[in-house]
């Protein structure tokens, strides 16, 4: 074997040796990043997922808005990426407790009763109008002091939540989409698709809320959002039992002696 042939050899090998340790330190990248993807959605490999929709008002079957739909297709994207798989199931037919498995709730608490159930338990902080009658405080958000109104294709506003009942190792978490119209619902599901590597450094495996708020939907639909603030503290803390009125004391009538 010449100098030549001998040069191309090692070349050869030297490349191959190259690939092969790239491959493999793409390969290990990508699973670590997996790995923490899961770990935050609580989704490990072949695991299970509920997605908890709402149904059209008035009808009997399972018939979800538009936006809602493309809520679903958000999520379900993320969960297929974990490895894991998603059913859907309607609010009114969701009888269980949660931790068990990872759960994403879309939807208003005057639509969704689960959303409703899970607002009372775990957010008893946030209040939410749901009077069917038009009004300025109609859909409005109230977190602890401060109140959120509705401007409809102006100014909308989301819920985001990632919370954890308890710390037992093991426990999944439970993902709300809580918005104040359908199109804020699928502005959340994109954003936390989106942001989910940053939240979970941020936040790692805690509850969070955040409150969001999507910019001139009628022009932009739901790719503008802003983050308002971090409401976790104000929207897990119980509103303040108002102190019980004092009872009158009857007034006494004294009768001098004659």
């Amino acid at each position: 074997m010449n100098d030549d042939v001998r040069n191309i050899v090692l070349g050869v090998l030297a490349a191959g040796v190259s690939a092969a340790l790239g491959w493999l330190a793409r390969t290990y990248l990508w699973k670590r990043r997996l790995r923490r993807k899961q770990a935050f959605f609580g989704l490990p490999d072949n695991s299970e997922s509920l997605l908890v929709v709402n149904r059209e008002a008035g009808g009997p079957e399972l018939t979800v808005m538009r936006h809602d739909v493309f809520a679903l297709l958000e999520l379900s994207a993320l969960i297929k990426d974990c490895g894991a798989h998603a059913q859907v199931i309607a609010h009114d037919a969701t009888q269980q407790g949660f931790g068990e498995r990872t759960e994403f709730c879309v939807g208003g608490p005057s639509s969704n009763r689960r959303m409703a159930a899970h607002l009372h338990s775990l957010l008893p902080g946030v209040d939410v109008n749901v009077d069917a009658e038009p009004g300025p405080d109609r859909g409005a958000f109230q977190i602890g002091s401060e109140r959120y109104l509705l401007e409809s294709g102006k100014g909308e506003y989301v819920i985001l939540a990632r919370l954890v009942a308890g710390q037992e190792r093991g426990t999944r978490p439970v993902f709300l989409f809580c918005g104040q119209r359908a199109i804020t619902n699928q502005a959340a599901t994109r954003y936390l698709a989106r942001n989910h590597e940053r939240l979970a450094r941020k936040h790692g495996g805690n509850s969070f809320v955040l409150l969001l708020k999507v910019v001139n939907s009628q022009a932009y639909g739901p790719d503008v959002v802003e983050l308002v603030a971090d409401v976790t503290r104000a929207a897990r803390t119980p509103p303040p039992t108002p102190s019980p009125a004092p009872t009158p004391t009857p007034a006494r009538n004294s009768r001098r002696a004659s």
